[in-house]
């Protein structure tokens, strides 16, 4: 779906990887045989209907693409990946080996592993739902090189002057005279892995520029060591000078590489790190591919709100995250920052996305934060509840939840590389317990679910499948409710209340921020009640819990008992 279309977005993200796993042994470092790995035929007819039924349109399957990793597959004719530049005992899904062929931990058959998501993938349609897979443009593995490239393509470094630290014809930058050096301190695998690789040392010389801007052979252990970063034509040790005519190969590349997949029926691509790509070359891919495949949907991470503008417009993307925005203000307010305000979601639409609120990502969880229902930010999973009405409420733009957000998994425990930060990780092999009580053994029934996690999932269903619906929240204009409210009686700067309406059907959304029952008259202003033509009694019905709310002049405004950390959807 396109910008303008009648139907909302709603992004299920999962791993592969993880999705499908039911092994619950969970070794700190375990390998594939000790933790399970789950495959792309574990994601059934039956877990896509359930997808499907919860009111999603898109699955994002998050690390499809080969990557490096530090399971061996020689025996399938896959060059093994140098332990010391790989980060975990899975690896990173965003260290990219080959840009031509599938991660063969997802196969049951390894020399079929492409069949088996080209299966996933028609599975996935026919379950009325659309694909999005992810495009990594500024970096590949240290290790990359491609075997399943077709014959007529030039690899990735493979024409390159290695005696030049920059030229706008090569593929990678290079620090000439110089090696590569492991970070010290780096042990892959943790202390069980053994390898005759893991020696501290990788063969390359001259070192490449390390993917997060690192124009050194000697990168640290915390930058992206286990990348190198590809140039797209700008020197940027001189002045970040442009080199854009003629085309670097890179881009060319790129362009075939997704007209690879596109080929394939991919529905869309979530490009990683928009920001560290020129603009110029999103522009110019995007165009170019939209040509051929008019329907092909491109969502970017990016970060920078002053550069929001310049990759919707010049950049084409449809879509952009609204992480440093709505997701850090939603974030504050849920695990109760004594700063925390609800104005702070009024900047976002008002300034942050100002023109383009419609053309922002919203999501509460991703591969990248911090699970809602750890520690670190909600807690309890039902504090999310104001927080992810707002989300998926506040416009008519796309919304993203993230495996196991639904029952609450709070991304415990220390799982290897990614140590216990609250994140479920993507660096090592790993069950999620809380997402595997659905998964129940491969029946995806919820059998293993308590009762307040089969409610919680009731909730975010109930929710999405709202959002697409009904006609106000689904493409309905917004009505900010926080000026006309300052003084009535109940308000404060932890509630956050707007209306989203058409011709047809108003809904009044309200949001509890606080970790307390509380009583508010909500009033709408005397210019919105003239446009919609509302006056005398009115009945609000809230479409989540059936409650209703009775006013005899819907000019005074309407009594409502919001629960702590709840919210509401109430049409009038």
């Amino acid at each position: 779906m396109q910008p303008g279309t009648d139907d909302k977005l709603i992004i299920y993200q999962l791993l592969p990887r993880l999705f499908g796993n039911t092994r619950q042994l969970n070794k700190y470092y375990g390998s594939i045989e000790e933790n399970g790995c789950g495959k792309f035929n574990d994601i059934s007819d039956k877990a896509l209907r359930e997808i499907s039924k919860m009111g999603f349109t898109h699955v994002w399957y998050t690390g499809v693409i080969e990557h490096a990793t530090m399971t061996d597959y020689s025996q399938f004719g896959i060059k093994t990946d140098d332990p010391d530049v790989v980060k975990g005992r899975a690896g990173s899904p965003y260290a990219v080996k080959d840009y031509y062929d599938v991660d063969p931990d997802l196969a049951v058959d390894v020399n079929n592993r492409m069949a088996e998501y080209e299966s996933l993938i028609k599975r996935t349609h026919d379950n009325g739902l659309k694909v999005i897979m992810d495009f990594v443009p500024n970096h590949v593995a240290r290790t990359y090189a491609s075997d399943r490239k077709p014959d007529d393509v030039r690899d990735f470094g493979e024409d390159d002057d290695t005696s030049k630290a920059f030229d706008p014809q090569n593929d990678f930058y290079y620090t000439p005279g110089q090696p590569f050096v492991v970070p010290a301190g780096y042990n892959p695998g943790g202390d069980e892995f053994t390898s005759a690789l893991k020696d501290g040392q990788f063969d390359e010389d001259p070192a490449k520029a390390t993917g997060n801007d690192k124009f050194s052979a000697s990168p640290n252990i915390n930058d992206w060591f286990e990348t190198v970063k590809l140039n797209y034509g700008i020197d940027y040790v001189n002045n970040q000078q442009k080199y854009f005519d003629p085309i670097p190969p890179v881009w060319n590349k790129m362009y075939e590489i997704l007209r690879f997949w596109t080929k394939k029926e991919i529905d869309g691509f979530r490009c990683d790190m928009v920001e560290m790509v020129p603009v110029e070359f999103w522009g110019w891919i995007i165009a170019k591919l939209k040509t051929e495949f008019p329907d092909l949907m491109f969502i970017g991470e990016a970060y920078k709100i002053e550069q929001y503008g310049n990759y919707i417009v010049n950049g084409k993307f449809d879509y952009l995250y609204d992480k440093v925005g709505l997701y850090d203000a939603i974030r504050k307010l849920t695990y109760d920052h004594p700063q925390a305000t609800t104005w702070d979601i009024n900047q976002v639409w008002n300034r942050d996305s100002k023109g383009i609120d419609n053309r922002m990502l919203r999501f509460m969880e991703n591969h990248d934060e911090q699970r809602v229902a750890s520690r670190y930010f909600a807690g309890d999973p039902w504090n999310a509840v104001p927080g992810m009405i707002v989300t998926v409420a506040l416009n008519t733009g796309p919304v993203m939840v993230y495996f196991g957000q639904e029952v609450g998994e709070p991304g415990a425990g220390n799982e290897g590389f990614s140590n216990d930060d609250a994140r479920t990780t993507i660096f090592d092999y790993w069950g999620v317990p809380e997402h595997q009580k659905w998964l129940n053994n491969g029946a995806f029934d919820g059998g293993r679910l308590s009762d307040n996690q089969k409610k919680l999932r009731e909730f975010y269903s109930r929710l999405l499948n709202l959002c697409r619906s009904e006609e106000a929240l689904r493409v309905g204009r917004f009505w900010e409710l926080m000026l006309a409210n300052e003084g009535q009686a109940g308000f404060d700067d932890r509630l956050y209340l707007f209306l989203r309406f058409t011709d047809k059907q108003r809904i009044l959304v309200v949001a509890n921020f606080k970790r307390e029952e509380r009583n508010i008259q909500v009033k709408l202003p005397d210019d919105l009640l003239a446009l919609l033509q509302l006056s005398g009694e009115k009945e609000l019905t809230d479409l989540l819990s059936g409650a209703k709310f009775r006013t005899t002049d819907i000019a005074d405004g309407v009594n409502i008992v919001l629960p702590a950390m709840g919210g509401m959807l109430l049409r009038l």
